[in-house]
């Protein structure tokens, strides 16, 4: 059986960690500040939430084009004779489709697939491609397997304000609640389509790591959780607040904890606070 290569996009938050555990290659998005281009990787979460804070405009975000993919691929078919390339949801960024077309280009063995999801809820995704490549399976089996895994994947988070979203143009079906005037704090779902849709709102942000917890009662239907990845956006104190609320919930530990990075992190501004998790 030939080897197979797995790729995913910087929007998946993977830790440095985790991208050597998983063996996966990383195709950057870009975060523009003004002037400045920044491939996601090359400005620290801590460094993009700093500039964030001071920046008067807010900073805009591109995908990789296909020539970029293209590139990526040509170099990984040197040592591998396939290749799965997970990536951000197609309802939320154009990334999926810059991988078609360099699909198409080098007709090769290349599967791509539509995590509808972001952040973790793709690092989750990757993770168990990695497992599942690990065992061997052979690439029809492995797609067969992840998307199944796919749907058993539940990710929600809470922003301080919804005015990210709103200026970005990532608002969804999540309605423009003048949430940062009214001090409404929305928990969000990616739901099965891979966009956003309103899950509730809070009076604060206790409130909505509560409503969070709460959530994700109602949408494990019975079912188990087998990981969970907590990610925060320069909201320390608030995202190790809902680790440990879920680690209590669940009685599983949380197996990542981490910073949502600069390409989200222009959609979704300080203060969010998120999770994904598996369930079987």
């Amino acid at each position: 059986m030939g080897k197979i290569a797995l790729v995913t996009d910087s929007t998946a938050d993977l830790t440095e960690e985790m991208k050597k555990e998983l063996n996966v290659h990383v195709i950057p998005l870009k975060v523009r500040f003004a002037e400045q281009e920044f491939k996601d990787g090359e400005l620290t979460a801590e460094g993009f939430y700093t500039r964030l804070a001071n920046c008067k405009r807010l900073p805009t975000t591109s995908q990789p084009s296909p020539e970029d993919f293209i590139s990526l691929y040509r170099k990984l078919f040197e040592d591998y004779d396939e290749i799965i390339s997970i990536h951000l949801s197609s309802g939320l960024s154009g990334t999926l489709n810059s991988a078609y077309l360099a699909k198409e280009k080098l007709k090769q063995k290349i599967h791509i697939i539509d995590s509808k999801n972001i952040s973790l809820g793709i690092g989750i995704l990757v993770k168990e491609a990695a497992k599942l490549l690990k065992e061997g399976l052979a690439s029809s089996k492995l797609l067969e397997k992840l998307t199944a895994t796919r749907k058993n994947i539940e990710t929600l988070f809470t922003l301080n304000t919804l005015e990210y979203l709103h200026k970005g143009g990532r608002i969804g079906k999540v309605p423009n609640l003048l949430g940062s005037l009214l001090n409404i704090k929305p928990i969000v779902r990616v739901n099965e389509e891979g966009i956003y849709v309103p899950q509730g709102i809070a009076r604060s942000q206790e409130r909505a790591l509560k409503s969070i917890v709460n959530a994700f009662h109602d949408l494990a239907k019975g079912r188990k959780p087998s990981s969970i990845f907590v990610a925060h956006g320069a909201a320390f104190q608030a995202g190790l607040k809902l680790k440990e609320a879920l680690e209590e919930a669940f009685q599983l530990k949380v197996t990542t904890f981490t910073q949502v990075g600069p390409v989200i992190g222009v959609h979704t501004g300080p203060g969010t606070v998120g999770a994904a998790i598996h369930f079987e």
